[in-house]
Order: C-alpha cells, then structure tokens, then sequence
C-alpha cells in the first residue's frame, strides 16, 4: 500500500474535469426537440396544468440534461476513483466484462463495479450484478483456484447501512472512497478541486442552455400551438404516442 498524495489527486482533478463540461455541452448541442418530445410523457404536462411552449420545452430540457450529467459524472468519478486506486494499490481497469476495477489487498483479489448514486437500478439490474459478480469470479480462479476474490459494488456518494449483500458487498460515500484509497477523509478532500473552473464553464453552458430554450420554444409553438396561441394537446399526444404508418 502507498501513501496517497493529494496533490497527484488534486491535479488530476483540475486536468481532467474539463472532460465533464466538454461532454456536457457535447450532448447539449446534440440535443433535438422532436427526441425528447418523443422520450416524455405528455399526458403528466396536461395533468399538471402546464399551458405554454416555454413550460413544456424547459421540462423536458431540464429533466433531460439532468439524467445525462448524472451518467457523464459517474463515468468521470469512475475514472477517479479508479486513479486514486492506482496510486494506492497498483489497481487497474478490469479487462473483465461488466468489472471496472481490479486490485489485491492483504492477499485478497478485489473486483469492483462503480456506480454514482446507491440507488443506481432497479431488481433486475441488480440481479445482473451478482450474475456477472459471480461470472467473474470463476473467471479468476480458472487461473488460480487459491485465489481469494471478493466482489464490491461501490458507489460514489450515499450511505449504505446494510454493506453485505450475500455474494458481494456494497460500499457508498465515505466508506467506499475508503476502501478504494485507505484515507477516510478523501471523500472531503475532493471536494474542493471539482471547482476548478466551473464558474467559467458554467456560464458557457448557461449560455448554450438559454439558445436551447430559445430556439426549442419557438419550435415548439410553431409545430404544436394553434394560431391563438394554446398547445394543440391532440398533436402533440399523436406525435409522441399515434401508431406510426409505413
């Protein structure tokens, strides 16, 4: 085990981040109005007494870009946490199917599959992962039968009050930046660097995010409002859920 240097931690942070922001404008200029139209209830808009083009466009908009930075910042958060472990460790990025991380401690091989959020999916994914779990396990002691493996599914932040599952353990927030890095503060210490240069990318973003609105709105208006002005909810519900023809 090696000590772990927070400045290596911390420049990688301000080296990498640019990453995420770059991927978040990325999928913000990919965005059409007509596929997340397609991807959103219409009949909750009319439940909830939503009446105008802006209402509906910031919405889907919204609801949107919040799924999307949730899965682009647990890759990147993945992609930390698997650096922290190398540092500490010697781990590596499993070239096992569905493992995203592989390192020994005191004798033991651990396989780790990263995840943002404790609440990352539903029974049946989680039936997928002690499936693949236990398909990597054989996999290692086809090579080795003494080998000693243990499967962990880590999560980024949250806490997890029950950690042994069975056929695998689950480590959140705190305890998992742990178990990766051997410093119970680490899940503090990041914290800070994640700033570097958000305010400026942030603005750019907000940017980008106000034309989006914009031009999705007047979209919207033109395809699917009457000419006095109110949402035509018949088209609207046709093109997202009528029978496609041919």
């Amino acid at each position: 085990m090696n000590k772990l240097d927070m400045q290596e931690v911390t420049q990688y942070v301000e080296d990498h981040i640019a990453v995420f922001h770059e991927k978040r404008l990325e999928r913000l200029h990919k965005l059409k109005l007509s596929n997340v139209l397609k991807r959103k209830n219409p009949y909750l808009f009319k439940a909830k007494h939503t009446e105008t083009s802006e209402q509906i466009v910031r919405g889907i908009v919204e609801a949107h870009i919040s799924s999307n930075e949730e899965t682009i910042f647990g890759n990147w958060l993945e992609g930390l946490a698997i650096f922290v472990n190398q540092k500490v460790y010697n781990g590596r990025k499993s070239g096992i199917p569905s493992i995203d991380l592989e390192f020994d401690k005191e004798g033991i091989r651990y396989i780790v599959t990263i995840k943002s959020s404790k609440n990352w999916g539903n029974s049946r994914q989680v039936e997928k992962l002690t499936a693949d779990f236990k398909t990597a396990k054989k996999t290692l002691r086809t090579s080795n039968s003494q080998l000693q493996v243990v499967a962990v599914n880590g999560c980024c932040y949250g806490v997890e009050n029950k950690t042994d599952k069975g056929d695998y353990f689950k480590y959140c927030g705190q305890e998992f930046w742990t178990f990766i890095s051997g410093n119970e503060n680490l899940y503090l210490e990041i914290i800070e660097p994640l700033g570097t240069k958000a305010r400026e990318k942030n603005d750019e973003f907000q940017q980008l995010y106000c034309q989006i609105i914009n031009k999705f709105t007047k979209q919207f208006s033109n395809e699917f409002c009457r000419e006095n002005g109110d949402i035509d909810w018949e088209k609207l519900v046709q093109f997202n859920s009528g029978k496609r023809h041919g």
